[in-house]
C-alpha cells in the first residue's frame, strides 16, 4: 500500500492534528508507504495564477509548478484527507491544491474527439479517505448539501474506480465537543481506517491530555 494522506489545518495540537496522527499510525501499523503532504506547515500556495490557468490544457506542461506534488499522486494507490470543514465545506487551501493538483491528464481526462464529456484519471487509487471535524450539526450540514464531503467522496471519488475502497467520518458540532465525544470519534475514525486498509491494525489512541482541545 503507497499511502497519500493530504492534511490541512493551520494550527498544529488541533483535534484534526490528532486525527491525522492516527491515521498516520494505522498506516504505518499495516506497513504501508506514507507520504504527508501538511499544506499550512509546506506554505502551499493555494491561488491558481493566470499563467496556470493559461496553460491549465497543456499537458504535461501543466505540471511544472506542481510536479512534486503530481508525482504524488501518480505514486500513490491510497488518497487520504484530513481537514476541518469550514462553511461546509473545504478549507480554500485544501480547494486550492485540488485545483492545482488535480489537473487534465494527472486526475481526468478532457473531453476530446470521440468523448463529450471527462473522464476518470486516477484509475490507481483504489482507496479513498475522507476524515473531517464539523462546526455543524449533521442535519445541518445535510440541509446545506455537505459540499465539502460530496466534493471529495462524489467528486474526486468519480475519478477513481467503480471498485475503490472508500470511508468518511465527520465529527459534528465540533465547538461544543467534549473529551468524551473526541474520544468516540477517534475509535469511529480507527475502525474506519481498519476498514480502508482491510483488516485490523492494532495502534495506541491519543491519551487525553493529548485530544483536549476543542477546536477544530
Amino acid at each position: 500500500m503507497r499511502a497519500l494522506v493530504i492534511y490541512c489545518h493551520p494550527q498544529e495540537g488541533s483535534f484534526n492534528a490528532a486525527i491525522r496522527d492516527l491515521v498516520l499510525a494505522k498506516l504505518r501499523g499495516a506497513g504501508a508507504e506514507v507520504r504527508l503532504r501538511d499544506l499550512y506547515r509546506e506554505g502551499f500556495a493555494p491561488v491558481l495564477t493566470p499563467q496556470e490557468w493559461g496553460g491549465y490544457l497543456d499537458a504535461p506542461g501543466n505540471r511544472a509548478p506542481v510536479a512534486d506534488h503530481v508525482d504524488d499522486i501518480g505514486w500513490c494507490d491510497t488518497l487520504i484527507f484530513v481537514y476541518p470543514t469550514w462553511w461546509y465545506g473545504l478549507p480554500a487551501m485544501l480547494k486550492g491544491w485540488l485545483d492545482r493538483v488535480l489537473l487534465p491528464d494527472v486526475a481526468f481526462l478532457m473531453p476530446d474527439a470521440t468523448h463529450k464529456t471527462i473522464r476518470p484519471g486516477l484509475g490507481h487509487v483504489r482507496r479513498l479517505g475522507v476524515f473531517t471535524t464539523c462546526g455543524a450539526s449533521w442535519w445541518l450540514t445535510l440541509l446545506v448539501g455537505a459540499p465539502g464531503r460530496r466534493q471529495l467522496m462524489s467528486g474526486v471519488g468519480w475519478l477513481c474506480p467503480p471498485g475503490r475502497r472508500s470511508v468518511f467520518a465527520a465529527h459534528y458540532l465540533m465547538d461544543s465537543s467534549t473529551p468524551a465525544s473526541r474520544k468516540r470519534h477517534l475509535a469511529r475514525v480507527a475502525q474506519k481506517m481498519d476498514r480502508l486498509i482491510g483488516r485490523r491494525v492494532a495502534v495506541e489512541l491519543p491519551r487525553e491530555g493529548q485530544m483536549k482541545e476543542a477546536a477544530e
